[in-house]
């Protein structure tokens, strides 16, 4: 499915004979639509306007619909731009005929676009999402957004981000699926099946773009763009595997990251872009900047001028500039001077029109006329599959004396500024939603609750108002408090060096349980909190994180108890920022923290993470018993018996473990190595069953080898990294 036949191949080659180098450059330049007029910045800054808050979703569209815009059409018709950002199914067609019927070759543009977590039909954001553990509903929902995307003209996806993310200090981590090596893999490798392979018509899938390549999850004090240290093995064993797993499953292109590694620019890094990503890894497309990289290249001190810094970046294996036109300005004369090579130039080219051949799109290079306008009413299916995925994403971290699920007939009080903000349930980097699509708490709330009055009482951007506190206790028998961070508040260029709730609203959690009534926290955030005295003084909270347009019906079927919920944790949670970053498959060190002076430990925090990884509470529970491990030739048989001892049907999510007791470098002390959800009627019981191939009972070296070693394995199954039962193996290979 991801290979071309002898004739899409032998047609690339005749193309590329008939190329001019000013039309090889084309297809390795990508441009931004020009605003020009009263609001002049790029594109990609205004959608950053947008999606950082600086402007409305209102206000983008304004400018959109009233900006003089340079759509490139002159560029376009010499050859010049192989790309652009648009997603208007109208003018993508309008600057399509001008490269298919206007240009001498005839080249088809190539649309691109940041659709993160969905396009019309917003699901939840990556880190929410992950924590449902479900592979088939990360495959399904990205099937979704390719068909509503290409149905816009939008056939090339920036996503998925797959950054393993350990720090939530970082804004971005609520764009990745978390900190594991393994979860973040098999959701890669989901989301390229969802995006990539179902081929039954031109218009039901894209091309993946993964990001961000490489270790930029890792950035330094989890401050954004910040630089990158390690060693080879925790690159390898760590950082690389999500990408590793991704191009196996055929991701057909990849976004270099930001970041420097090691002390060299992603942008301009052969070793991570050539030796890995192409030679080893065996890219079948190619490699695009993130926007404005190669520029800043010259900010990051290692090249001296533009032109150096795209001759560093295309040499390294970088195919394609995003918005800067350093290629387009300097590429010429870099080969007439003998700095770059048609050999480099050609394997460029040959890469870009191997995806667009991939593709269809000098086939099918147009959105029909039938589909322009399709989802501009979202389909009830997808309207069903962001609900299913905000349902199952949802985590339940504590419920004090059975506190939830509440009687929908129950006197409730919602309060909190962000429970009726409808713009604020999408999430970081959603940028082609609709707000008529999009479902407040308050409209779901409203919608299962018969008796339900709403005081906004104070939020991220509004002061404690306690007058309507006094209200919200006198007339609920039950507080619903929507607490948590603006959208602004996550995502890119949004790093927090304090991650406790913004602003007054742990104050208004303690005015709220001074009135005796019993509070639930909902929690709308981009990021792990560091949620300690709520923990110890809030009787439940639940993790609702911005789970899309469905949110509001979704967090109201698990607090009504219609939906029993299910979702785990994908990153561990801190007690206070300054542990950050926490993760639970950490090295061990010659003095694992304990009680004892003289041990890793703080003197004013715990060592461990309020709440761990694969951590998440139910409405019923459950207990493992039985836990059995047999070798056998080539793998370990590992079974345990689950069973619901709850009196609720529920889903539990089983997780395995493993740890490499002694090995030739520093193990991590636990390591996920597969799951399953298991759902379970009231007193029923299962046998769960694993097979662990001894081949990924492995790790990578400091030469990048990978090595299975004799000795000592402990596995673990349990519901989360902390509570686990265990078992001991003595292994040869």
């Amino acid at each position: 499915m991801n290979r071309l036949t002898k004739q899409q191949e032998e047609k690339i080659q005749d193309l590329l004979s008939q190329m001019t180098l000013d039309e090889k450059i084309g297809q390795l330049n990508q441009e931004s639509v020009s605003i020009v007029g009263g609001f002049d910045v790029p594109f990609e800054e205004l959608i950053e306007m947008m999606t950082d808050g600086r402007i409305s979703q209102e206000e983008f569209e304004k400018i959109m619909s009233t900006a003089e815009q340079d759509y490139h059409e002159d560029d376009i018709r010499a050859g010049r731009v192989s790309s652009l950002m648009i997603q208007d199914p109208e003018k993508v067609n309008e600057l399509q005929k001008i490269a298919v019927e206007e240009s001498r070759l005839g080249i088809p543009l190539i649309f691109g676009l940041d659709v993160i977590h969905g396009f019309r039909s917003v699901y939840p954001i990556a880190i929410a999402e992950a924590g449902s553990f479900d592979t088939e509903l990360f495959e399904k929902t990205a099937r979704m957004a390719a068909k509503e995307s290409r149905g816009h003209g939008v056939a090339w996806h920036f996503a998925p981000m797959i950054d393993v993310a350990r720090d939530a200090r970082w804004g971005r981590v609520s764009e990745g699926p978390g900190e594991d090596p393994h979860l973040v893999s098999e959701f890669a490798r989901a989301k390229v099946r969802g995006l990539q392979n179902d081929h039954s018509s031109p218009g039901n899938y894209v091309a993946a773009c993964l990001k961000h390549y490489v270790a930029y999850g890792a950035c330094e004090s989890g401050r954004d763009y910040n630089t990158t240290s390690m060693a080879p093995y925790m690159l390898y064993n760590t950082y690389l595997p999500p990408f590793k797993a991704a191009v196996e499953e055929g991701a057909q292109t990849v976004m270099a990251s930001f970041n420097d590694l090691n002390g060299v620019p992603c942008t301009v890094n052969p070793f991570t872009l050539r030796k890995i990503l192409k030679e080893t890894y065996h890219l079948p497309g190619f490699v695009v900047s993130d926007a404005n990289a190669i520029r800043e290249c010259v900010t990051h001190g290692i090249a001296s001028d533009e032109k150096d810094a795209g001759i560093q970046a295309v040499n390294a294996g970088l195919d394609m500039d995003m918005g800067t036109g350093i290629y387009r300005d300097h590429l010429k004369e870099a080969v007439e001077e003998g700095k770059v090579s048609m050999d480099v130039i050609d394997e460029a080219v040959e890469r870009v029109l191997r995806v667009k051949m991939w593709l269809g799109l000098f086939d099918h290079p147009y959105v029909p006329e039938e589909v322009i306008g399709t989802y501009e009413e979202l389909p009830a299916e997808h309207v069903a599959l962001a609900r299913k995925a905000a349902e199952e994403s949802i985590v339940l971290l504590k419920n004090e004396n059975e506190l939830l699920p509440i009687d929908p007939k129950k006197k409730v009080s919602v309060v909190g500024e962000l429970a009726d903000k409808r713009e604020e349930v999408v999430g970081a980097w959603s940028i082609s939603w609709k707000e008529k699509d999009c479902v407040s708490v308050l409209d779901g709330m409203k919608e299962r609750f018969e008796n339900l009055e709403y005081f906004p009482c104070g939020g991220p951007s509004t002061e404690i108002n306690e007058e309507e506190i006094e209200k919200a206790a006198k007339y609920g028998d039950v507080i619903i408090a929507v607490v948590g961070e603006l959208v602004s508040m996550s995502g890119e260029a949004s790093s927090r060096a304090d991650i406790t709730l913004p602003d007054c609203q742990r104050e208004m959690l303690k005015k709220l349980l001074e009135t005796g009534k019993p509070v639930v926290a909902v929690l709308m955030n981009g990021r792990p909190l560091a949620l300690e005295w709520e923990a110890e003084h809030v009787p439940a909270i639940v993790e609702a994180w911005h789970l899309g347009i469905q949110m509001g019906n979704a967090v109201a079927s698990v607090l009504s108890g219609d939906v029993n919920p299910s979702g785990h944790l994908a990153s561990s949670f801190p007690v206070v920022t300054g542990q950050c970053p926490i993760y639970y498959n950490h090295p061990n060190t010659g003095r694992p923290g304990g009680k004892s002076k003289f041990t890793s430990r703080y003197l004013d925090a715990p060592y461990d993470s309020l709440y761990p990884f694969g951590y998440g509470l139910s409405y019923t529970a459950f207990s493992f018993e039985d836990l059995a491990v047999e070798e056998r030739e080539d793998s370990l048989a590992v079974s345990v018996s689950v069973k619901n001892t709850g009196s609720r049907k529920g889903t539990e999510i089983v997780q395995l473990y493993m740890r490499d007791v002694t090995a030739s470098i520093v193990r991590p002390v636990k390591e996920l190595k597969d799951f399953c959800r298991v759902e379970l009627e009231p007193g029923e019981e299962r046998k769960v069953e694993f097979i662990l191939p001894k081949q990924k009972m492995g790790f990578y070296n400091n030469e990048g080898e990978y090595c299975l070693e004799n000795g000592e394995f402990k596995i673990y199954v349990g519901g989360n990294a902390r509570e686990c039962m265990e078992s001991t193996v003595n292994l040869s290979f």
